[in-house]
C-alpha cells in the first residue's frame, strides 16, 4: 500500500495588529529600562536621548519623533516618492515616543543595586529584540527607527542584519560626538550599548527565525508576505 504524503501542518495565526501592539509597548520600555539599568541606552534611541541631553529644552520623547521624522523623510527621498506607510509609521513613532515619557515617569520607583541593573539590561535587550522581531513581521506601518532598517535592507539589497548592524553603530558615532562637543563628555553610550549595537541585529535575525517557524502573521489585509 501507498501512503499518502503527510501535508505539513498550518502554523498558528498571530495577529499582525497585535504583534505591533506588542512591539510598540515592550520597546519604549525596553528603551527606558536599558538607560535606566546605566549600561547605557539602546543604539536606536541614542541619537535622541544625546539631543535630550544637549539641548533638554524638549523632553526624551519629543526628540524621538523629531528624528523619527528625519529617518522617514530619508527613506522616502530613497525610493524618490512619496510612500503613505511610511508616513503611518510616523504615527505609530508618536505612540512609541509618548509611551518614552510616560515610562521615564515611574522608572524611578525600581531599585538599583548592582544586581538588578545586570538584570534590567538583559531584560531590555530582550525586549527590544523581540519587539524588533514583530515588527518586522507584523504587516503594518511600524516606528521608524525599526523601519530604517529594514526598508534600507530591501531598497539596497544588503542583509539586514549588516544594515541593523551599520545603522546602529553609525548612531553611537553621532551620539559620542553630539554628547562630548556640547556636553565636554560621553553621555548615554556604556559597554551595555556597545554590546547591543554589535550583537541586536544577529539576535533579532534568530528570533525572528523562530517566530516564522511557529507562526504565520496576518493582518486585515491578509497574510504577510
Amino acid at each position: 500500500m501507498v501512503e499518502k504524503p503527510i501535508l505539513s501542518q498550518k502554523l498558528p495565526v498571530f495577529r499582525g495588529e497585535l504583534a505591533l501592539a506588542i512591539a510598540v509597548v515592550i520597546n519604549s520600555f525596553g528603551v527606558v529600562l536599558m538607560l535606566y539599568s546605566g549600561a547605557g541606552i539602546s543604539a536606536i534611541s541614542s541619537v535622541p536621548y544625546a539631543f535630550s541631553e544637549a539641548f533638554p529644552l524638549l523632553t526624551l520623547g519629543t526628540w524621538t519623533y523629531l528624528f523619527q521624522a528625519a529617518l522617514v523623510l530619508s527613506l522616502m527621498m530613497l525610493r524618490r516618492k512619496f510612500v503613505l506607510p511610511y508616513l503611518l509609521s510616523f504615527v505609530v513613532g508618536f505612540v512609541f515616543s509618548e509611551l518614552l515619557d510616560l515610562h521615564e515617569l515611574w522608572i524611578g520607583v525600581l531599585p538599583t543595586r548592582l544586581g538588578w541593573c545586570v538584570l534590567y539590561f538583559v531584560v531590555s535587550y530582550l525586549l527590544i529584540c523581540v519587539g524588533i522581531a514583530f515588527s518586522n513581521r507584523c504587516g503594518l506601518p511600524i516606528v521608524p527607527t525599526d523601519l530604517f532598517p529594514r526598508e534600507f535592507s530591501q531598497i539596497t539589497g544588503i542583509g539586514y542584519p549588516k544594515v541593523k548592524i551599520s545603522f546602529d553603530a553609525l548612531c553611537l558615532m553621532v551620539t559620542a560626538g553630539l554628547t562630548f562637543c556640547f556636553l565636554g563628555r560621553i553621555r548615554g553610550i556604556g559597554i551595555g550599548t556597545v554590546l547591543a549595537a554589535l550583537t541586536m541585529g544577529k539576535t533579532i535575525g534568530v528570533i525572528g527565525g523562530w517566530m516564522d517557524r511557529h507562526f504565520t502573521f496576518v493582518t486585515g489585509q491578509g497574510r504577510r508576505e
